[in-house]
């Protein structure tokens, strides 16, 4: 009988698997304290068996970009100056 390292086999191209919420804190390195938070201001989530929530790491990285503060080439956050 095969192992079970055996038996994977490769997702269909273009497929990826959504990310439960400790997967999701481990690729961001932030706990789950964060990971609520960000799902309180609007990140995506996909509903799963229960009260679970699975992620699309490509709709998160998407949300992640439209929330990251614009930068100047160097990488330093732009600063608004308010006018008086």
């Amino acid at each position: 009988m095969p192992k079970k390292s055996e038996r994977l086999t490769p997702l269909p191209a273009g497929l990826l698997p959504l990310l439960s919420q400790p997967q999701l804190e481990t690729y961001y390195g932030v706990s789950d304290w964060q990971v609520i938070q960000w799902i309180k201001r609007g990140m995506p989530t996909r509903p799963f068996a229960g009260r679970q929530r699975r992620f699309d790491l490509t709709e998160v990285e998407e949300w992640m970009a439209r929330q990251a503060p614009e930068t100047s080439g160097d990488g330093k956050p732009l600063l608004a100056v308010a006018a008086t």
